[in-house]
């Protein structure tokens, strides 16, 4: 018998009201996007009233207006990440069902597509604002950790974005009937815990470092430094964790077995590693930029 985990009895939905005949409901993913905003600017609010951590003592801004920062923020992650997810994963479905693009509690949100329009609103923002542009990436990028953590977190209790079929001890028999989908494999299917994978190295390791980074070594001194970190840890973590993330299903064929969006003689990468390639590039130069400067 396979050695696996069972999958914790933890409902996606944390409470359910009605109210005059309609139920609201408020859902573990929800929570963690909530709280990890709150988290992620709590701890760029607290860098801002630490001067010893920027050059000249100087923070790029002031505590007043990291809060306004916040809400392009929050509008960047949610129409990136939705927007993201519609081109890069779902494309054909959402043009015949354009109306489900709207629908983001059904789920669907993608990290790339989340960072671009981060990027953009953070444009957007500085120019407006005559703020320097690379060290407010670095601040937002510090804070975006605890947001990942908790994200993967909802993920996996959600029982969605799952590995692949493993014979691992630390396999996970997801409950969900196409989890459950493993041909190959009789019985029940264990698979890779991708999501807390994604957790651990997102979240806690590169946010822990980034953390360090700044409190300890001074990397906010340093444009670009703590944002080209967390492009390239991300990318790079992302990039090794989809070896054994289960790909979308749209990418899935009898000659593609892997999933992979672009392949030859059947070796290639995922959606997932093509839209990482270029965060850590981005990422590389950005650290190369700012020790030469």
């Amino acid at each position: 018998m396979i050695a696996m985990l069972p999958f914790p009895d933890i409902a996606p939905e944390i409470f359910t009201i009605s109210l005059f005949g309609l139920s609201f409901s408020l859902r573990w993913y929800a929570l963690a996007y909530i709280v990890g905003i709150l988290l992620g600017w709590r701890l760029v609010v607290q860098a801002t009233r630490t001067p010893r951590l920027w050059k000249n003592d100087t923070p790029v801004m002031t505590p007043a207006r990291v809060e306004d920062l916040l809400f392009w923020v929050i509008l960047g992650v949610i129409l990136g990440g939705r927007l993201g997810y519609v081109l890069f994963y779902q494309t054909a479905f959402y043009l015949e069902n354009p109306a489900r693009i709207l629908q983001i509690w059904e789920g669907g949100m993608s990290f790339h597509g989340g960072a671009l329009g981060v990027i953009i609103a953070g444009i957007a923002f500085t120019r407006r604002h005559k703020i320097p542009m690379i060290s407010t990436g670095d601040m937002v990028c510090l804070g975006l950790a605890p947001g990942l953590f908790l994200g993967r977190l909802a993920n996996f209790i959600n029982a969605e974005l799952w590995g692949r079929p493993t014979d691992l001890p630390w396999g996970v028999a997801f409950p969900t009937e196409a989890a459950q989908f493993c041909p190959e494999i009789a019985g029940i299917c264990a698979r890779h815990p991708s999501q807390l994978y994604e957790a651990l190295l997102e979240g806690l390791v590169l946010g822990g470092l980034l953390v360090w980074m700044a409190w300890q070594r001074g990397a906010l001194k340093h444009e670009g430094l703590i944002g080209g970190t967390f492009l390239a840890g991300y990318g790079l973590a992302r990039f090794v964790v989809e070896f054994v993330r289960q790909p979308d299903a749209q990418f899935v064929s009898d000659g593609n077995p892997l999933g992979l969006a672009w392949h030859i003689g059947g070796y290639g990468l995922t959606m997932g590693q093509m839209l990482s390639l270029p965060m850590i590039a981005v990422g590389l130069f950005l650290i190369i930029r700012s020790r030469r400067h």
